[in-house]
């Protein structure tokens, strides 16, 4: 059987992360179906993308985050600063 790497205490921690990521897709779908500024096509590219551009490397973040605290807590091991 395969190895979960995401239990329900992970999920609870990486909830920092998961809650701006649903904030950034609602508004992305808002300004999407809204277009509350019009579609011009230099603002709206760059308005999109600063939001896509965002998720995507808070998504990154999240990953990297919730696979070292999942093998934290399985091996038990962590690094003390310094």
């Amino acid at each position: 059987m395969a190895e979960r790497y995401i239990d329900r205490e992970t999920l609870l921690d990486l909830t920092v992360n998961i809650i701006p990521l649903g904030i950034l897709a609602f508004f992305f779908v808002l300004f999407i179906v809204v277009s509350p500024w019009g579609w011009d096509p230099l603002f709206t590219t760059l308005m999109l993308g600063l939001i896509l551009w965002h998720a995507l490397l808070l998504t990154l973040v999240t990953w990297v985050a919730g696979r070292k605290i999942a093998r934290e807590e399985r091996t038990g091991e962590t690094q003390q600063p310094g």
